[in-house]
């Protein structure tokens, strides 16, 4: 380690003084210093959270359009949850999909699921029938919970996976109530079909009353290192593969970010917008403001038209999002007069914050009211999501700040374990107790990922490029991997040339990334069809309707482009670069 030690950043932030305010809980405030190492419990996500709720029962716990639950109504329902999951034979090791936006059933299943022992299969609502078809075999759930509105689709996967046995369907309306109810029953809930009493599925209302009459045990105590979750990312082959997460990996993660930050305190709120079966909404936007007494504010659906009126209404205190997020809001209509002093956190990730991008939200920031700057943070989903931040009120330009507590990072040549000097450019490495147990059911992936190191450590490989320099910030480059970032999204090009070439017409294809000022990336298909075959209406009909059924709604190209042939390497591959290259020449005519 010692011989090491010059070349690895492991920050001791007590050094970064901060001005003192009251906490109203013993948290890692802004009154405290960052301290350089963490004692983690051994115990699950959700024993943490209850642990820590002692100190705040009656305080809010989540907030969803018109209802809200303290923490210890919010556990209540939880235990009621858990209950259920046992009536309907859920054990301890068995694996449970999510498949739903930001709303109380997500959360309460999330962490009743953790209570009795099970993994949760986190997945988005918006993918295909074919991608949940795959998230349910791959994780061999056993149970799905998804909303009314997605239930058709859902329907059709279990089909195609034997080890699903019960789907249980919520609604937004069962979570709110009055005139808002109503309202949302004579217009959204109109378009939803009723889901059919049929075996295998039950309604969310009368899953929690069949917990009711359950009367055995459903508390299962798990030790931090035990899995507890399963969230999604391309690996380093581009591949979609499952990532097996801790007890330890969520709580290190909302200990460390509530450290990091600096300013988190109990009572205070998060606009929870980023969804739940993202690392950065589940870990940062949930588990790290519950394990702190915060409020969460659940945002179902988000709309960048909404947001700035969003934002006026909830009057959060921290808010997290990707940076097409923030671009948003500067280009709104709605934000004159828009009061942020509410603001004291305001957190950037999923996708690199430009330099210029930085600087416009900064003094938008200031011009409404809030004495604060965005913070840019850097991870993946593989360490849960972030594990390096910028410093509360200090930054270096272009970089994404500095390494959490008890997490390590440094550079090294890529594809190797030999560490390169400060400036220079490599692969960044990181280790740390947010690090992933592996990838589901890939070994091999695995392997290449996670490495132990002459020092000693497992060092997880990004398959990004970066810099640090002599007093440990990071500089994010670029991605290793083919890889396309939209709106936050990873989105990975050979999965979607899969589907593409499987349709009937199709001879080949290939997917690039096209940049895009709003999305930072667009997706964008070039296709070759069989021979005798013309691009007429119906055929590009046909293609696209296979693709919609396909690819989740995010990932779908904007456009397809039909071509007699696409440019090759010397050695035969196609040349996707050049496809680059030839569209940003087009935007810039």
């Amino acid at each position: 380690m010692t011989t090491k030690k010059k070349k690895i950043a492991h920050i001791d932030n007590t050094k970064l003084e901060q001005p003192q305010t009251e906490v109203r809980t013993p948290w890692y405030g802004a009154d405290e210093k960052v301290p350089a190492h963490l004692e983690y419990p051994d115990c699950s996500m959700v024993d943490l959270i209850i642990r820590n709720a002692e100190n705040y029962s009656d305080y809010t716990a989540y907030e969803f359009m018109n209802t809200s639950a303290t923490y210890a109504e919010f556990i209540v329902r939880i235990e009621e949850c858990a209950r259920a999951l046992k009536a309907i034979g859920i054990n301890e090791g068995d694996k449970v999909t999510i498949c739903m936006p930001n709303t109380p059933q997500a959360i309460i299943m999330f962490y009743a699921i953790n209570m009795v022992g099970a993994i949760s299969n986190m997945v988005h609502p918006l993918s295909a029938e074919k991608e949940i078809e795959y998230f349910l075999n791959l994780s061999k759930s056993k149970a799905i919970l998804t909303l009314d509105a997605f239930y058709p689709k859902v329907r059709k996967a279990k089909e195609a996976a034997p080890a699903l046995e019960t789907i249980i369907a919520a609604s937004i309306g069962d979570e709110i109530t009055g005139a808002l109810k109503l309202g949302f029953k004579l217009t959204k809930g109109r378009k939803i079909k009723k889901v059919p009493n049929e075996a295998g599925t039950v309604k969310y209302k009368k899953f929690i009353e069949m917990g009711r009459s359950y009367h055995g045990e459903y508390h299962v105590a798990k030790h931090a290192s035990e899995a507890a979750a399963i969230l999604y990312s391309g690996g380093t082959t581009g591949t979609m593969k499952g990532i097996l997460l801790t007890n330890l990996n969520f709580n290190a993660l909302g200990m460390q970010t509530g450290a990091a930050s600096r300013i988190i305190t109990a009572g205070e709120k998060m606009l929870s917008i980023m969804p739940v079966f993202h690392g950065f909404g589940l870990g940062v936007g949930i588990h790290t403001m519950l394990i702190a007494g915060c409020v969460c504010h659940l945002v179902p659906q988000f709309s960048v038209e909404t947001y700035a009126k969003l934002l006026g209404q909830v009057k959060p205190n921290y808010i997290a999002g990707v940076p097409t997020l923030y671009e948003a809001l500067l280009r709104s209509k709605k934000v004159e007069g828009l009061d942020l002093s509410c603001l004291k956190g305001v957190f950037s990730g999923g996708d690199s914050l430009s330099v210029e991008l930085k600087k416009k939200v900064d003094d938008f920031l200031h011009a409404h009211g809030a004495n604060v700057q965005v913070r840019e943070g850097y991870g993946l989903t593989e360490c849960v999501t972030a594990s390096c931040l910028t410093p509360k009120d200090y930054h270096k330009v272009g970089s994404i700040g500095i390494p959490f507590p008890d997490t390590y990072y440094k550079i090294v040549k890529p594809s190797t374990k030999v560490e390169v000097d400060f400036g220079e450019e490599g692969e960044i490495c990181i280790s740390g107790p947010s690090v992933m147990k592996g990838y589901l059911d890939a070994p091999e992936e695995t392997a290449s990922t996670l490495q132990k190191h002459p020092d000693g450590l497992t060092w997880l490989h990004t398959g990004d490029l970066g810099v640090m320099d002599e007093e440990g910030f990071i500089y994010f480059k670029q991605r290793l991997k083919r890889m396309i970032v939209s709106s936050g999204y990873s989105i990975y090009p050979s999965q979607l040339e899969n589907v593409i070439d499987a349709n009937e017409n199709v001879l080949m294809s290939t997917v690039i990334g096209v940049p895009d000022e709003y999305k930072m990336q667009k997706v964008k298909a070039f296709v070759v069809l069989k021979d005798g075959i013309e691009p007429t209406a119906a055929v590009q009909k046909d293609i696209e309707e296979h693709c919609r059924k396909n690819i989740a709604r995010y990932a779908m190209p904007y456009e397809f482009e039909y071509r007699k042939e696409l440019p090759q390497t010397l050695v035969g591959k196609v040349a996707y670069t050049v496809l680059e290259k030839e569209e940003i020449a087009k935007q810039k005519r």
